[in-house]
């Protein structure tokens, strides 16, 4: 089970926890914020990255199988419709047959984040006033 802790006293500046770490969100200041940090449509794309990124890599060391570096593009789409999209480009820099690079776009379909992103996932919200 993951979990985060976000505070916000003002401004659109967000500091986020995670376990040991901390990181900010921000808006850039083109639409009001300092820039101090990815915006939140950066921030899915980049769990959406890196979650493919390290689900190959595992996947490869089990098999055996070295692929060198690993680059992951994505990038949010919005049509004219309102229709939201993510496209997604990996890059491996290993010496892979044609069976292993059929096997790890397989494996990039089935990372726990993109599975959550493809079927929705339910949210649950409770607002609680501690003024």
């Amino acid at each position: 089970m993951a979990s985060v802790h976000l505070v916000s006293a003002s401004g659109l500046k967000q500091e986020i926890r995670a376990r040991s770490h901390v990181l900010n969100a921000d808006e850039p200041k083109s639409l009001g914020g300092t820039d101090t940090g990815p915006s939140p449509y950066e921030l899915l794309l980049a769990s959406l990255a890196a979650c493919t990124s390290l689900t190959l890599r595992m996947y490869a060391d089990r098999k055996g199988w070295e692929l060198g570096r690993i680059e992951v593009d994505a990038r949010f789409r919005r049509d004219e419709d309102g229709v939201e999209s993510i496209d997604r480009e990996v890059v491996l820099g290993g010496n892979l047959t044609p069976d292993q690079q059929a096997r790890l776009a397989e494996i990039c379909e089935k990372t726990p984040v993109t599975k959550t992103l493809k079927r929705g996932t339910p949210i649950a919200t409770t607002l609680r006033v501690t003024a």
